[in-house]
């Protein structure tokens, strides 16, 4: 895909501008979209941080660039406002690892256990669920459950066994990945990790186990960007979606910073879904106010609780 010119860039800028102005917009991005996009947004974060910012909007109109689970926790929140997303197919193979009637099932064989799920899920999922959860703030939603009730997590399987290690907490996994995480290929790693023996591997804990135990830091997406910042090591290998590079280096210049390698010759550590989302696309969102993320009132207000509940056990 060709990358617009600078003019374009520069024009579609612009007139953003004064459509949001127009229409009390905000747009808000995620950490994995294209530079473009996270230039021009609003506010620019990880699930944690886009659900507090969501909550927090009094716009009239929110444009989420980032994927379909992302813009349902906008209007599960926001239920009186416009939610629109660039792309209604950018989705999340993390929360279509997680069907709703299979995931029933197996809480209905466990009734006794506490749900806690991440928020990369559905919101039917979420509905099924006691609280939500993010990679910045799990450690902390799980040391709140009740130490007597045993825990469901779901959907990702890597996050889920990093936090039992973390928390001492036995859990039953539902079996889910993220494509882009368990892509990373440990023996190209291993050999970036010998070419720059002064650079220091950090990683995300949707990485597999293996991964994760080579690593110096393992955080969430805005974890590992304020530990660049902050780190006094100046090259890092960084083992997550690509597109938290874009704030890395706008806000730790002259730091080095290598993608970790995917197992194949290919874009595999761009997230296929999140790279949906283009700067026309979200030009076109926010001028015709379409595609609008909508869902029934009773799945809405069962998905909120968990939520809320998030955002409240988080402060």
């Amino acid at each position: 895909m060709l990358r617009p010119s600078s003019k374009q860039i520069v024009d579609a800028f612009e007139e953003i501008g004064r459509l949001k102005k127009e229409k009390n917009a905000v747009i808000l991005a995620h950490y994995y979209q294209d530079p473009d996009i996270q230039d021009v947004a609003d506010f620019v974060g990880d699930s944690l941080e886009l659900a507090r910012a969501a909550q927090r909007s009094t716009a009239d109109l929110i444009v989420f660039a980032g994927v379909h689970f992302m813009a349902e926790g906008a209007k599960i929140l926001n239920p009186s406002r416009k939610v629109v997303l660039p792309d209604l197919r950018a989705g999340c193979s993390l929360a279509n690892s997680c069907p709703p009637d299979a995931f029933a099932a197996l809480r209905a064989r466990h009734p006794d256990h506490f749900v806690v799920s991440y928020i990369n899920c559905s919101a039917a999922i979420k509905a099924q669920s006691d609280v939500i959860c993010t990679s910045s703030n799990a450690k902390k939603i799980i040391s709140k459950v009740p130490a007597d009730r045993p825990i469901l997590f779901a959907p990702d399987r890597n996050l889920g066994a990093w936090l039992e290690k973390e928390t001492g907490r036995s859990m039953l996994l539902w079996q889910g990945a993220c494509i882009v995480h368990e892509t990373f290929s440990e023996r190209k790693i291993a050999a970036l990790q010998l070419e720059h023996p002064d650079a220091e591997l950090i990683a995300h804990p949707e990485c597999e186990a293996t991964l994760l135990s080579k690593a110096a830091f393992v955080g969430s997406t805005s974890a590992l960007l304020k530990h660049v910042i902050a780190s006094p090591k100046q090259k890092f290998i960084v083992a997550t979606e690509a597109g938290i590079l874009h704030q890395m280096r706008r806000q730790a210049p002259g730091k080095e910073l290598i993608a970790a390698p995917p197992n194949q010759d290919c874009a595999c550590n761009d997230c296929p879904y999140m790279k949906l989302n283009t700067l026309d696309k979200l030009l076109s969102a926010l001028r015709d106010e379409t595609p609008e993320l909508t869902m029934p009132e009773d799945l809405r207000r069962k998905a909120e609780a968990p939520l809320l509940r998030m955002l409240e056990w988080s402060q």
